[in-house]
């Protein structure tokens, strides 16, 4: 407890404590969580420097910059942070819009921590990216367990539900344009051009009024079927990009070592998109991201989808979710479930008798792993083949696509805007901790309301003179 200060509100007179989301921010394992990552933020100790200093008696020998560091500002609080997050992927909000809200909101500050009101921002939206990358794929699991241990602690969820999980992938979408040939090739060509220039290179000729010309009627050969002088629109906008390409290769010599490395980089990723061809293997999809990948589920409405493959495993009863990874390279179904499983079982190890996951049920792109998974059953198969208990377990399975819709459309996992392989797994895994913080609020609701009618039941069984309908309407 803080210092009594006589001239700010106190939140607890200003909020009703039976909120659900008052009743969880004193439910959640914050002493846990903030042990769990102290670590990540503590001051790392500095070898030093060698430094050579010369005086009146000759040369010495020195060490500079040894010892901790002591640079930056304090840090924000733990709490703070880690409630922005858990409040950020629950009412998918951006790292902007969810500090508004926490001003606006007096629910949002009592979640994390504050014992007064106050009308400022909590921190700068930039806190909170440079505390999601400093946490790590780690990191974020912590949190996602945070909320399964909450979970239990509630008695939510019984510990004998763990024994058996659903598990099933879908695709988190990158936020990329549709990748057509066409404009790949005309935005590697506008992006080379602008890093020459920027660099100081004089290009021989850059296309630009050449280059948006021949991008324009793309779409419209292709909507009048045109495919021939598509090809054509197509061949020249290689050769255009061909030709800035190699004219920067020419002259990228006299530029220093450290502007030669960074334009390389981008020089190869060009060198790609202009010499790949509509069915070759491994294509790049994205300029600015070389890691998506194209990933076709089988829908009639979006065959395929651009972007990255991502397991969920929710318990089989409840549906709270236990395990989320992403795996990059758009792996075989089933060659995913053993490390979904292992990633389960160090989220649970926590629980105090919690037994691991024993049976797994999946669908039929699961198949041809029962080796690699064991002791762990498979369960999957078609209705005909199996006995009346595995019948209600297949029906069962189905469960766990509401909750895949859920955490794509209400907790942002359709989209990610996150960077690289490590943004996509971090973001999978936040966007599983936020739909279990509100289910966690779900269940705290239905727990008030189940309460409520109890009292009222007792009141009329212990008072029979009191007509029968006074407490139900009211």
């Amino acid at each position: 407890m803080s210092t009594p200060d006589f001239f700010r509100s106190r939140l607890e007179a200003m909020i009703d404590l039976r909120h659900p989301l008052a009743v969880l921010a004193k439910r959640m394992p914050w002493d846990a969580i903030e042990v769990s990552l102290a670590p990540v933020f503590e001051r790392k100790a500095r070898d030093g420097q060698t430094v050579v200093d010369a005086d009146l008696f000759g040369p010495t020998v020195a060490v500079a910059g040894a010892g901790v560091s002591t640079a930056g500002l304090s840090r924000l609080p733990i709490r703070l942070l880690v409630g922005l997050l858990y409040l950020k992927q629950a009412y998918n909000e951006s790292d902007e819009s969810v500090c508004e809200r926490w001003a606006q909101d007096v629910y949002f500050k009592y979640f994390c921590g504050e014992e007064y009101f106050q009308a400022c921002l909590p921190c700068s939206p930039t806190n909170l990216v440079r505390f999601r990358q400093a946490l790590g794929e780690a990191g974020v699991e912590e949190l996602l367990a945070a909320t399964i241990a909450a979970a239990v602690e509630m008695k939510a969820v019984k510990p004998a539900e763990f024994d058996r999980i659903i598990v099933d992938t879908t695709v988190q979408d990158k936020a990329v344009a549709y990748p057509t040939d066409s404009r790949l090739l005309e935005v590697a060509r506008a992006k080379v051009v602008m890093l020459a220039q920027r660099a100081g290179l004089v290009l021989k000729q850059t296309f630009a009024r050449e280059g948006k010309h021949l991008r324009r009627p793309c779409w419209r050969l292709c909507a009048r079927e045109a495919f021939r002088r598509l090809r054509r629109v197509l061949k020249r906008q290689r050769t255009v990009l061909g030709r800035v390409l190699r004219d920067i290769e020419r002259k990228m010599a006299a530029l220093p070592e450290s502007q030669q490395e960074g334009l390389r980089l981008w020089l190869e990723r060009a060198w790609r998109i202009c010499r790949q061809r509509p069915k070759d293997k491994s294509k790049l999809y994205a300029l600015h991201a070389p890691e998506v990948e194209c990933i076709g589920k089988g829908k009639a409405r979006q065959p395929y989808e651009f972007g990255v493959k991502v397991s969920l495993a929710i318990t089989a009863k409840q549906g709270l979710i236990v395990g989320a990874h992403s795996f990059p390279g758009n792996p075989y179904d089933g060659h995913t479930l053993m490390a979904q499983i292992e990633q389960t079982n160090i989220l649970q190890q926590e629980l105090p008798g919690a037994p691991r996951p024993h049976t797994a049920i999946v669908d039929l792109g699961f198949r041809g792993v029962d080796a690699e998974v064991a002791p762990v059953k498979v369960h999957r198969g078609k209705a005909k083949s199996l006995d009346a208990r595995q019948r209600r377990w297949l029906k069962r399975r189905q469960a766990v696509e509401p909750i895949i819709g859920h955490t794509k459309a209400d907790h942002g996992m359709r989209r990610c805007w996150l960077k690289g392989e490590s943004g996509d797994a971090l973001r999978a895994v936040l966007c599983a901790a936020g739909f279990n913080i509100r289910w966690l609020l779900r269940a705290i609701a239905r727990g008030g309301i189940f309460a409520l009618l109890f009292c009222r039941m007792c009141l009329l069984w212990l008072l029979p003179s009191i007509p029968r309908g006074a407490f139900l309407m009211r």
